[in-house]
């Protein structure tokens, strides 16, 4: 799992003069600052999935728009590789470097431009925390919708490139719908902007391409996020339940009531006991699993809600809802969820994430083969999603100072992404496709789309130097992972056969 490329699969790396690439950038760029020797380099040589790393060649943190661009150019010039990276947060190893490529820290573009009460929107740079945006908006009683679990820490131009969630993103959406407009630089260094500051703008969405491309298309330099009036009350219901099967029945039966809640979020016993211990969030845990409700909006409506989804629940099978009492507690239920990752670090040496999306009906099956996988592997698996949107986390659990651990967890992972897959969701909600799940897009995907895939990568980047080795795999690859239905007869893109 330490390697970026496969060159039985991929081909090996062009290797690139250091030395040489060093003094042309120093020439060029006399104020940049550059990282080069190795242990300047190893803070960068992961991103939040700590399982595979990779020392970068070299790692520029450039503080002007100007900089970047010299750069772009002179790279596109030399064909040397970029990988663009912000906070690091990222869990699919989709900000993994290159050994022969250059790192692009974006996160000293970290100024928020302005805040706009009247148009409800902020523009800032890349390197903005998400939780910063909402903090600059709160004075003038608005915020930034989505919210990942580590918005504390998440910059923006990440949840551009990732287009991140949360736990609120069943009813405010993910990044892409809370987006007006994006600015970035081409591998050329060409400026473009895609969106507008109005809601909607003429000609093809590449707005909605952009997002979620994970630095394969462009690198991030601006973002203008929608911004929306603080809800009037909000309430936070906790329901126990006896099996997560009946939990995952509830939550059928909430979205089926017509009730979209500003989060539905489960969580199974392994996990409520991790995040109990870690957090004291007054979890029950002695419940197989339990449901967050979030209801928003004006008080008459909450209340109203609150009582039939209460019903709802309690239909379901639940043995316990609790109303939070105040902000407080509402707030110390949401801490459990969001912290239920780290929460889960505590108990086991490492942790292997996933992120695979769902029907909503197919929740008790899926839990159920999940199940049946972990027995089959022999690990541990604490089941943490966005149960209203069907976006899964099961977190592995496994110590990869034992032989062979760190092999069987990523196999289970990709057993799971590939049930996934097969009961009609997808390899990804929101980490993104990264490093970690190339192979699985074998599995959900066609050589024709694949190629198509790449013909859009060429338009943006013909040579393939931002972020090669993520997000698409080669035709090779699938071959040799073996899921991928090939065609036969002449691909749609012919001049595509190198890939």
């Amino acid at each position: 799992m330490n390697i970026l490329y496969d060159e039985r699969v991929d081909g090996p790396q062009p290797v690139v003069d250091k030395p040489a690439l060093l003094a042309a950038l120093r020439g060029a760029l006399p104020d940049l600052a550059i990282l080069h020797r190795e242990e300047d380099l190893k803070p960068y040589e992961c991103d939040g999935l700590s399982a595979y790393r990779t020392l970068p060649l070299l790692v520029v943190l450039p503080e002007r728009l100007e900089q970047v661009q010299v750069l772009l150019r002179l790279c596109h010039q030399r064909g040397v590789p970029v990988v663009a990276r912000g906070a690091g947060t990222g869990l699919s190893g989709g900000a993994l470097p290159l050994s022969q490529g250059i790192l692009l820290v974006m996160a000293r573009f970290n100024r928020i431009l302005e805040v706009n009460p009247q148009g409800r929107f902020a523009r800032v740079q890349p390197g903005v925390r998400n939780l910063a945006i909402s903090q600059a908006a709160a004075p003038f009683g608005l915020y930034y919708a989505p919210d990942p679990s580590s918005q504390i820490a998440c910059s923006i131009g990440g949840n551009v490139a990732e287009n991140a969630g949360g736990v609120h993103c069943l009813k405010y959406g993910l990044t892409v719908h809370n987006l007006l407009k994006v600015e970035i630089l081409t591998v050329e260094g060409e400026r473009l902007v895609l969106g507008s500051d109005a809601l909607d703008s003429p000609g093809f969405d590449l707005l909605a391409l952009f997002t979620g491309s994970e630095g394969l298309l462009g690198i991030v330099t601006e973002v203008t996020v929608k911004l929306l009036p603080k809800p009037q009350v909000a309430r936070v219901l906790l329901a126990s339940f006896a099996s997560v099967e009946d939990a995952g029945r509830a939550v059928a039966g909430i979205i089926a009531a017509g009730i979209i809640p500003g989060g539905l979020e489960m969580m199974d016993n392994l996990a409520i006991r991790a995040a109990e211990d870690f957090i004291h969030a007054g979890y029950p845990v002695d419940a197989a699993a339990i449901l967050l409700c979030e209801l928003d909006g004006v008080e008459a409506d909450v209340q109203d809600d609150c009582a039939q989804v209460e019903a709802v629940l309690r239909a379901a099978g639940a043995s316990e809802v609790r109303l939070a009492c105040d902000e407080a507690e509402r707030v110390r239920f949401w801490a459990g969820r969001k912290n239920a990752f780290p929460a889960v670090g505590r108990i086991s040496p490492d942790y292997y994430c996933m992120d695979g999306t769902i029907p909503r009906r197919q929740l008790p099956q899926v839990l159920k083969g999940i199940s049946e996988l972990a027995e089959q592997y022999g690990l541990r698996v604490a089941n943490v999603f966005h149960a209203g949107d069907g976006n899964m986390h099961p977190l592995i659990l496994f110590d990869a100072n034992l032989p062979g651990e760190l092999d069987r967890a990523e196999a289970l992972g990709g057993k799971i992404l590939e049930l996934c897959v097969a009961v009609g969701g997808s390899i990804t909600g929101e980490h993104g496709v990264g490093r970690e799940k190339i192979n699985q897009m074998c599995a959900q995907f066609n050589a024709d789309e694949i190629t198509l895939f790449h013909a859009v990568k060429a338009a943006f980047d013909p040579q393939g130097l931002l972020n090669p080795g993520k997000n698409i795999p080669t035709l090779h690859r699938c071959a040799e992972f073996g899921a991928l239905h090939v065609h036969h007869g002449q691909l749609p893109f012919p001049e595509l056969e190198r890939f």
